[in-house]
């Protein structure tokens, strides 16, 4: 019994004392898009507002053609910046124009 009562404890107190997940992959938004764009060759590609209670984010979609990467932020009014995805190929969807036909 006291085996179990000390690694059950043993294993929640490392669980409390763990940093976040999402911890490491934050630091000021500066320093990940200078980081994004000399590394990477990245640029800001797509973005929007996250409009959330009691702080709303700013979204945003970083890609490169040219090395096929791709890096999505969630960025914070107190200037921190998150990466939540990031992968490899790349695309980008257009819209091709509707074909003129002939009028009839």
């Amino acid at each position: 019994m006291f085996k179990r009562l000390a690694c059950t404890s043993l294993v929640f107190g490392m669980l409390a004392t763990a940093p976040p997940a999402l911890a490491s992959g934050c630091s000021p938004r500066d320093h990940l898009v200078d980081r994004l764009q000399s590394s990477y060759a990245e640029r800001l590609t797509a973005g929007g507002l996250q409009a959330s209670q009691p702080v709303s984010t700013v979204i945003e979609f970083w890609a490169s053609a040219t090395t096929g990467t791709f890096t999505v932020l969630v960025s914070h009014p107190n200037g921190l910046s998150c990466v939540v995805a990031s992968g490899t190929g790349f695309f980008q969807v257009t819209d091709d124009p509707e074909p003129q036909g002939t009028p009839s």
